[in-house]
């Protein structure tokens, strides 16, 4: 009873109709991560969280008191290096992220891509590994990776082994919790840069104000019109950007920034194979159509949040040429080369 006091209370305030206060989402968070919270608490907790949008108090105690416990990869300059990790949730396409991720670090942007594997068996882990990436890397070859190539990988589950405490519940559950929020703001690099996309948009401006909260260097949350948690290329996403505490926002359009407006049909994979054929395709030089125009929406996007870009049109210029270059392509086959050479570890978990 003591060591769930502070879980217990946090339902009660709940239940009351009030919300929490970033230390008392964080006590009831500690309790949860320990592994002393019962399947039928972390239960109760999570459906009555779900009813209603987290406040930016709520996602910032609950992300601080997963960071507590992350596996990091210790890595100099953490403010400038970059993820395009989303919440997922959204209809899906493909894993625009992923690959827009791939050309930012072939572009100069330092990328550490947190992801995970998705019910529908298209995350980012899954179509990492079918383009030959080793999903399961060490951390000491995750740091080989960020040093030789400019991107690792962070498969959650390798990163995040408390929430191994309520991955039964929220299976079960079957419906998107406060967790689906939280991967994408506990970066293992602490990554200060973010692209980060939500399923809905009422969750924009919480997610914003709690990347203003955790200190973050220039990132932006995004959902589209047409209901992406990504840049669209058949309609106008809004864009929330956060620079050291201060928040703006915006609506941005492919056509923009020179890109193409296309039907959304055009751009969603049936499955994992289609899904990392469109990739391939896509940063292939000379390559041209919706795919590749989405890959480079959200990587123009990606090197102005990086400064790589001093605008996103121009991340549109750097983006292209980097694809028909082959400078893309290259650092895919590197990425895959580099994450599968053993390195020994030195210190990391």
């Amino acid at each position: 009873m003591c060591k769930t006091k502070p879980l217990l209370r946090s339902i009660e305030i709940m239940k009351s109709g009030q919300t929490l206060s970033a230390d008392e989402i964080a006590g009831a968070f500690r309790v949860i991560m320990s592994g002393n919270a019962t399947d039928g608490l972390i239960g109760a907790f999570l459906g009555i969280l779900s009813m209603r949008i987290p406040t930016s108090a709520e996602l910032f105690g609950a992300s601080s008191v997963m960071k507590e416990s992350v596996t990091k990869i210790e890595f100099p300059q953490p403010e400038n290096i970059l993820d395009t990790c989303g919440t997922g949730g959204a209809p899906k396409t493909f894993n625009v992220s992923t690959a827009a991720g791939i050309v930012a670090a072939a572009c100069g942007a330092r990328v550490a891509k947190h992801g995970n594997k998705s019910r529908t068996g298209r995350g980012s882990a899954e179509v990492l590994a079918c383009l030959g990436v080793n999903i399961d890397a060490t951390v000491a070859q995750q740091k080989r990776c960020l040093e030789e190539v400019g991107i690792c990988f962070c498969f959650a589950p390798k990163h995040h082994r408390s929430v191994a405490h309520v991955m039964p519940v929220r299976k079960e559950l079957g419906f998107p919790t406060l967790f689906n929020l939280l991967g994408p703001l506990t970066n293992p690099c602490s990554a200060g840069r973010q692209l980060l996309g939500v399923w809905d948009d009422s969750y924009v401006m919480p997610m914003a104000e709690s990347l203003a909260a955790s200190g973050t260097t220039k990132s932006a949350v995004v959902h589209s019109s047409d209901g992406l948690d990504e840049l669209s290329v058949s309609a106008p996403t809004r864009i929330v950007y956060v620079q050291r505490g201060v928040i703006t926002e915006d609506m941005l359009c492919p056509t923009d920034v020179g890109l193409q407006e296309w039907d959304r049909s055009a751009v969603v994979a049936s499955d994992l194979k289609e899904a990392t054929t469109f990739i391939q395709t896509a940063i292939t030089p000379a390559s041209s159509g919706a795919v590749r125009d989405a890959i480079v929406f959200s990587a123009s996007v990606s090197l102005f949040l990086s400064d790589v870009a001093s605008n996103v049109k121009e991340g549109v210029e750097i983006a292209s040429s980097a694809i028909d270059t082959g400078v893309v392509e290259d650092t895919l086959k590197r990425w895959v080369e580099v994450s599968h050479i053993h390195t020994p570890s030195t210190g990391g978990k």
